[in-house]
């Protein structure tokens, strides 16, 4: 269950569902969650393919039960009848996959099925597939949907593994164990690839599998009459079902009463076409696809020691096979956990699985034998005024000592790259085009020689975050960063220091990542654009945010509070800031949710009388540290605390007396929350999200 600081209304639509404006408090189901944005718009890798098969889509996914009568009126009465199946002539409305150049194969082409688009997946395997089927069901609703679409028997397929190719005719279909019985075509039309096949070595092997194969195996040989269009698709249907959507343990989930398409299918398509758009971070797709090997083969080997137990054997070797089991049991949970938290997308922004981890390559070059301190100036083209002033206000203080020199570039990669610890990076106004990662693992400084809209750094290229900072002691001014067409953050600091001042951060993605164990302060900084939170800070980070405006985002400032007993909490300095006009919250906190009930309280205004109130958006409160002494004096600076805190809340009539502030103060995330506007954020200044 998930519960939130305010109350959602859910309108389902026609594979989608979506979430509406809140008041107070709301539960979340994640099992009934469905994020569903159709995505119509097409490939434009393939715009060709993805309009005929669109339109196949809509010709061949007829609903059975409509009246043909009624449908074949109205095709009378506009002139522009869609009945395939009665015209003098039919074609295929599927292109031809051709063999590549300078490919010799004696093999026929095939129907050309692999580029369909998002929705028409989805609404193959909603509407006519799988429906509302249980896990359990999956295979007998496949079975049932390619009965009523397969040809039976007399049409030419290509056999493909991963070691042959070869020209078979389907003679009959089993469509309970999903084979098909099939013959050789003679003489033989066959492409092996590191091997040599002849017509007795097929037949053998056909004879060995009893002629039958699967038939996610087969693919349908070109036709142009349309006969076969159906069975074509389907049997893509089937084929990518099985390779990226199903799993081995699916059908062994113990809770087995729910929608498998709305849990499984759904989510795994969508991931499908996100990773296949560029939409998820490189990173993420290598967890992904390495959670999936280790689950896999995490259940083979409890599937062999379950089937080597025996159910009334009390035998030595029995007891070790069980603790044995019970330990991959454990970890195959584990491992399905982690795949669930990557394949939901509510829970893949919330929980903020890692990216890419190629920036800990990136290693600290330390001080220079010699000692030498280095200051990088990096312009393409400066002006008389600009290089007189680069001189007297910033080169000359830094005195005429040997141990100083300046290099120039042209590139702001390229400095950095060129830095050690203890230089100083100085950037001419200009906009300078960048394509990689700006790393920053030593202690150094970049300043903008001017205000920050006159020295741009734009990213365009969608490999990696635009800035990783792992240094001990970084600073970062006056530049603004402009991120375009990038899947990853902004800026991350992994881990060490960083201070950054007067900069203007406009996002893609996500804003600024400050991971565990890291320092950022923050100061009259800009931040806007972010699809996600604008700043995400997780457990353990020392966090100080001064005199920002952080507006236009998903979220303002994303609070991970899910440390473990080896975890410790953030520490965070809010003062001033100014978080406005934000998708959902001002503030949220992601934490676990332990089994308890959550209520949200009265106002303070109704449990105290007393207390003042006031019209003021700004919010002033300096929480103190509780001293765990035992002492009547420590309870009273714990009681001190929330009455101040009560008294803030009261000041602001939108989140009167939060339930989420208050747990914020208890668990003493905030060092000090005080002079912070919060302006016209779509759901609320302060949430809570429990997962």
């Amino acid at each position: 269950m998930f519960y939130m600081e305010q109350e959602a209304r859910e309108t389902p639509s026609a594979g989608a569902r979506e979430v509406g404006d809140m008041t107070d408090v709301a539960v979340f189901d994640l099992e009934s969650y469905v994020n569903v944005e159709l995505d119509i718009k097409e490939d434009n890798r393939t715009p060709k393919v993805g309009h005929n098969v669109s339109a196949t889509s809509k010709a061949l996914f007829q609903d059975e039960e409509e009246d043909q009568d009624e449908s074949e009126s109205d095709g009378d009465d506009d002139g522009s009848s869609t009945d395939h199946f009665n015209t003098e002539k039919t074609v295929t409305r599927l292109q031809r996959c051709e063999h590549q150049k300078g490919v010799n194969s004696s093999l026929p082409d095939t129907f050309q099925t692999s580029h369909l688009l998002f929705y028409e997946r989805f609404k193959a395997y909603q509407d006519y597939m799988l429906g509302d089927c249980k896990p359990s069901e999956v295979k007998a609703f496949t079975a049932d949907y390619l009965e009523k679409v397969l040809e039976t028997s007399d049409w030419l397929a290509q056999w493909s593994t991963d070691v042959f190719d070869v020209l078979v005719e389907v003679r009959d279909v089993d469509f309970k164990n999903l084979k098909a019985c099939v013959e050789l075509v003679l003489p033989l039309q066959c492409d092996s690839r590191g091997c040599e096949l002849n017509e007795e070595a097929m037949k053998s092997l056909l004879d060995a599998t009893q002629h039958k194969v699967h038939l996610q195996e087969l693919q349908v040989v070109y036709d142009e009459s349309g006969d076969f269009d159906q069975t074509a698709l389907a049997l893509e249907h089937l084929r990518f079902f099985y390779k990226h959507i199903w799993r081995l343990w699916d059908e062994e989930d113990e809770d087995d009463d729910f929608d498998y398409f709305v849990r499984c299918v759904e989510p795994r398509l969508r991931l499908y076409y996100d990773i296949l758009e560029g939409r998820v971070p490189a990173g993420l797709v290598a967890e992904y696809q390495s959670l999936l090997e280790n689950c896999s083969q995490c259940f083979k080997q409890f599937s062999l020691v379950r089937s080597s137990l025996s159910t009334d054997s009390d035998s030595e070797l029995d007891n070790v096979s069980m603790v044995e089991g019970l330990k991959l049991y454990d970890q195959l949970e584990m491992l399905k956990r982690k795949l669930h938290i990557i394949e939901n997308p509510l829970l893949r922004y919330v929980l903020g699985c890692k990216g890419n981890n190629r920036q800990q390559c990136v290693q600290s070059r330390g001080m220079r034998a010699s000692g030498m301190k280095v200051v990088h100036v990096v312009t393409v083209s400066c002006t008389n005024f600009q290089l007189q002033s680069l001189l007297s206000d910033k080169l000359q203080p830094l005195g005429s000592s040997e141990d100083t020199r300046i290099q120039f570039h042209t590139d702001p990669v390229a400095a950095v790259d060129s830095c050690h610890q203890g230089d100083l990076v100085i950037i001419l106004p200009g906009i300078y085009n960048v394509s990689s990662t700006i790393f920053l693992p030593d202690s150094i400084s970049i300043e903008g020689f001017g205000p920050p809209d006159e020295v741009v750094i734009e990213k365009k290229n969608k490999d990696g975050s635009f800035v990783e900072s792992t240094g001990t002691d970084v600073t970062l001014s006056n530049i603004k960063l402009i991120q375009h067409d990038a899947i990853e953050g902004i800026l991350c600091v992994r881990q060490g220091t960083l201070n950054m001042e007067n900069c203007v951060l406009q996002c893609e993605t996500t804003g600024v990542i400050v991971r565990t164990s890291a320092q950022l302060t923050m100061k009259m900084c800009d931040l806007y654009g972010s699809k996600g939170a604008g700043v995400e800070i997780y457990p353990g980070t020392v966090c100080s945010l001064v005199g920002n405006g952080i507006h236009h985002c998903k979220d303002g400032i994303l609070i991970k509070d899910f440390a473990d007993e080896l975890d410790v909490m953030p520490s965070i300095t809010m003062e001033n800031n100014v978080i406005h006009n934000n998708e959902g919250y001002g503030v949220i906190v992601v934490k676990p949710n332990n089994g308890e009930p959550h209520r949200v309280p009265l106002d303070r205004c109704e449990e105290d009388p007393a207390a003042p109130t006031s019209s003021s958006n700004s919010a002033d409160v300096q929480p103190e540290s509780v001293e765990n002494n035992g002492t009547d004096r420590g309870v009273a600076s714990a009681s001190s605390r929330k009455l101040q805190l009560s008294r803030q809340l009261s000041r602001n009539k939108e989140w009167c007396c939060s339930q989420a502030v208050q747990d914020m103060v208890d668990r003493q995330i905030f060092v000090s929350l005080q002079g912070n506007q919060f302006r016209r954020n779509n759901k609320g200044d302060f949430g809570t999200f429990f997962y």
